[in-house]
């Protein structure tokens, strides 16, 4: 899972993304508020280790602008000094109070990431006429099974759910090949090419997967009379 980590200091923050790291999970650190709130404009996350006592924006702040702004709900796990006795931010998904061991840290972030898990695999994800069932890794197109392998169904489904936002290649590197930063760029590519033949995404399908020079990819709807 790919997890965005604001906390007070660059210490508690090593702590986190060290923790989770080991544990296989892509981590992401930043310095302040508005780092944060300026990639999630464009680069989607799977949870947020948010410390009530962040540098900048206040904590209540970047909460409100991820809950007000963010299509998909993003899981907040809160942490809290122990002196700490202002109120409490709402809508946070769990808290912790510092200083926590590294098995506390792992065991919270494991259920908040055991739930989004469930709620995706409960049932399918529907784009349209694209139905992928991501307990079995199976997609239908139109009614039919089109075969895929394992790492072009994550793929695919990754572009549909974050359907016309740009994505980048350490992003998807992230998602899919577990920060390989090693494997060849031709790899990526060559997944790209041949979702676009198996799905069909092409124009006269009604979309265009279409590289973004320098940057990544996007999977785009194109409506009637588009070009």
């Amino acid at each position: 899972m790919r997890i965005a980590v604001l906390e007070e200091t660059q210490a508690q923050a090593e702590f986190v993304c060290r923790t989770l790291s080991a544990a296989g999970h892509a981590c992401h650190a930043f310095e302040d508020g508005q780092a944060l709130i300026g990639q999630l404009r464009s680069q989607p996350f799977d949870l947020l280790v948010l410390d009530r006592d962040v540098p900048g924006l206040p904590a209540d702040d970047v909460l409100h602008w991820v809950r007000g702004n963010l299509v998909e709900r993003l899981s907040v796990l809160l942490m809290l000094s122990a002196d700490d006795t202002s109120d409490p931010l709402a809508d946070v998904d769990d808290c912790l109070v510092k200083p926590i061991s590294a098995a506390t840290l792992l065991a919270r972030v494991g259920m908040l990431l055991r739930g989004t898990g469930q709620k995706l695999a409960a049932g399918k994800e529907v784009f349209g006429e694209y139905e992928f069932e991501p307990g079995s890794k199976r997609v239908h197109v139109r009614g039919q099974p089109v075969t895929l392998t394992h790492k072009e169904f994550e793929l695919a489904l990754l572009l549909f759910k974050h359907l016309s936002r740009p994505l980048s290649r350490s992003h998807i590197l992230d998602a899919i090949w577990k920060q390989a930063a090693t494997i060849p760029s031709r790899t990526m590519d060559t997944h790209v090419s041949m979702l676009r033949t198996k799905l069909g995404l092409r124009p006269e399908n009604g979309y265009r997967l279409m590289p973004i020079y320098g940057y990544g990819y996007r999977l785009e709807r194109i409506e009637n009379g588009d070009t």
